[in-house]
C-alpha cells in the first residue's frame, strides 16, 4: 500500500503532470508528432530512390538523344522504326506477330 500512495503522489506534483503531458502533445496530438516524423521520413526515402530512378532515365534519354542527334544513320533507323518512315519509291511493310 506504500508503494501506491508514493506513486500517486508522484503523479500529483504539478511538474510530473506538467511533463506527462508535454510528452502526450510532442508523441502523438501536435501536427509535428513523432508519428508525423517518421511517415514524413519513410515518404522522404521513397521519394529519394524516385528520384534516382528519374535521374538515371534523364541520363539515359539524354545519350540516346544525343546519339540520335549526332548521327544521320541512327537517326533514320530511328524514325523508320517509330514513325513508319520510309524513302521515296519505297514500300514497308507492317507485320503483327501475335
Amino acid at each position: 500500500m506504500k508503494s501506491i500512495k508514493s506513486v500517486i503522489k508522484v503523479f500529483k506534483n504539478k511538474y510530473v503532470l506538467t511533463i506527462l503531458g508535454f510528452l502526450v502533445l510532442i508523441i502523438f496530438i501536435d501536427a509535428n508528432s513523432y508519428r508525423q516524423q517518421r511517415r514524413l521520413n519513410k515518404e522522404l526515402a521513397k521519394v529519394s530512390e524516385e528520384k534516382k530512378f528519374y535521374e538515371k532515365q534523364i541520363a539515359a534519354d539524354k545519350k540516346r538523344a544525343n546519339k540520335l542527334m549526332s548521327d544521320d544513320e541512327s537517326l533514320e533507323k530511328y524514325a523508320r522504326e517509330h514513325y513508319l518512315m520510309k524513302k521515296d519509291k519505297e514500300d514497308v511493310y507492317l507485320l503483327i506477330i501475335k
